[in-house]
C-alpha cells in the first residue's frame, strides 16, 4: 500500500507543467508491446530471454523496449554478469496496470451489462 507521506493529494488542481509531464509519462503506456511486457513482469522479475518468448517479440526488440521502459522509471534491472533481470520499478505500478485493465474493460463492457 502506498504511504501518504509520499504523495499530494490526487484532488489539487493540475499546473501546466505537471499536466505536460505527465501526458508525455503516461504516453509510454501507448505501444502494445510495452503494455505487455509490464504484464509479464507483475508476476515478477524475468530475463530479457523470458520476456521475449512471453511477448512473442525477438530479444534485441525486448531489449530496446526495456530500456525505454527504464528510462521512464517504469522497470528497474538488476544485472547478473552480461544478462539482465528485470522487475516492475515500484508498488505503483501494479495498482496503475490494474487500474488501467479495468477502467477499459468498464467503458467497453456491452449496454445492459
Amino acid at each position: 500500500m502506498p504511504d501518504p507521506s509520499e504523495h499530494s493529494a490526487v484532488e489539487r488542481p493540475l499546473k501546466d507543467e505537471e499536466a505536460q509531464e505527465l501526458a508525455d509519462a503516461i504516453g509510454v503506456f501507448a505501444t502494445p508491446s510495452r503494455l505487455r511486457l509490464l504484464w509479464a513482469l507483475l508476476d515478477g522479475e524475468r530475463s530479457v530471454e523470458e520476456l521475449a518468448g512471453m511477448v512473442g517479440l525477438s530479444p534485441s526488440a525486448t531489449s530496446h523496449q526495456l530500456r525505454v521502459l527504464r528510462q521512464h522509471r517504469l522497470v528497474a534491472v538488476r544485472r547478473d554478469g552480461r544478462h539482465g533481470h528485470y522487475r516492475l520499478h515500484d508498488h505503483h505500478l501494479p495498482e496503475l496496470l490494474a487500474a488501467m485493465r479495468h477502467h477499459y474493460e468498464h467503458v467497453r463492457r456491452p449496454p445492459g451489462m
